[in-house]
């Protein structure tokens, strides 16, 4: 294997890995940030618009960092490819989102059933206050 071919196949990876890192952190920050408000603004109802509105917001900052510090930003991709394949990442993951968004009440129904209703609300605003708390 020559050094070209070795950097062919490996040389993506580093900015593959920075994008990675970079993407979740943001996208982490953003996520709970968005989730957070949504929470206190709704008074803690609403939960599909909380859980689903936070991830559709982070999801689409992760699918443009990441693609962008990858491959965009080092001229791996053309900037129609990168938005192409950005929005399509992030199609994806919308469409995932909304799937899984039944999956959160059947979880909470659960949990409400095995904590009971009263120690599951208690916990709740439990850590509704200590968010609060500890809000920037």
């Amino acid at each position: 294997m020559t050094d070209a071919q070795f950097h062919a196949v490996f040389g993506q990876s580093l900015w593959i890995i920075v994008g990675s890192v970079i993407a979740f952190a943001i996208s982490q920050l953003v996520d709970v940030g968005v989730f957070w408000l949504v929470r206190h603004k709704t008074g803690g109802k609403y939960l599909w618009m909380r859980a689903t509105g936070s991830t559709v917001v982070s999801q689409l900052i992760d699918s443009f960092v990441i693609i962008g510090v990858a491959f965009w930003l080092p001229g791996k991709v053309k900037t129609s490819e990168f938005l192409m394949v950005a929005g399509a990442n992030y199609s994806y993951k919308l469409l995932i989102a909304l799937a899984v968004t039944p999956l959160l009440y059947v979880g909470h129904s659960i949990i409400d059933r095995f904590l009971g209703p009263e120690e599951s609300n208690r916990l709740i605003a439990a850590s509704a206050q200590a968010s609060e708390e500890n809000a920037f």
